[in-house]
């Protein structure tokens, strides 16, 4: 399975464990403006950078051009935002996960203007999981069905949100706080803070889109 990494150029202590994510199989890493200088600062290798790369000196632009044979620069002056360049990016390597970090923590429009991307392309790339995650969260938007959540001691709690419409038949099992075919609305903390019981547990709806956070504290 392929995972692509973008690396966006938010605050530096806000990223996901980029090392562990390294050690992986198939993985390839797209730095995003400054995300780009972030990944060769920890010993990785861009497959490719992506970007007007308004945050980085003429020198740091630089170093991180001589680190990839694919580099695609674009005018400040644009429509999409450099991390949803570097999302378009992410398809041409043909994956079946992309993770997002460096999105969170800073400028809360770039936070924003990334989660929303991340729901759009899950509605459009059904296949595809998409993930923000940074040192202690990971996000993504669940579609309709029934959707297995393995437990990761990295992330003990598990929380579940509507986005943009109520959640219909909504059914937790194997979590502390089980539920049976109930409504998740608009706006409500009822469904905050739940935990995996076990190796796994699941999650089922007929209808609405999720909003999945889960937290180490």
């Amino acid at each position: 399975m392929t995972t692509v990494v973008v690396c966006a150029g938010g605050p530096k202590q806000e990223l996901c464990s980029l090392t562990t994510l390294q050690s992986q199989r198939d993985v390839v890493f797209i730095g995003a403006d400054r995300g780009a200088l972030y990944l060769i600062e920890q010993g990785i290798t861009p497959h490719a950078i992506v970007g007007d790369f308004d945050s980085l000196s003429d020198e740091e632009y630089q170093l991180v051009l001589a680190q990839t044979n694919d580099q695609q620069r674009f005018k400040e002056e644009k429509n999409e935002t450099d991390t949803d360049l570097a999302l378009l990016k992410a398809f041409t390597f043909a994956p079946q996960e992309i993770i997002l970090t460096g999105v969170t923590g800073g400028r809360l429009d770039h936070y924003e203007a990334a989660v929303r991307s991340i729901y759009r392309l899950q509605k459009e790339h059904p296949h595809i999981v998409f993930k923000i995650i940074n040192h202690t969260n990971m996000l993504q938007f669940l579609l309709p069905g029934t959707h297995a959540i393995y437990a990761d001691s990295r992330y003990r709690y598990l929380s579940f949100f509507a986005h943009e419409e109520p959640i219909k038949d909504v059914t937790l099992r194997q979590v502390k706080y089980e539920t049976t075919k109930e409504e998740i609305t608009l706006g409500t903390s009822r469904f905050t803070s739940n935990e995996i019981i076990g190796t796994s547990g699941s999650i089922s709806f007929s209808r609405g889109i999720c909003l999945m956070i889960r937290s180490i504290d």
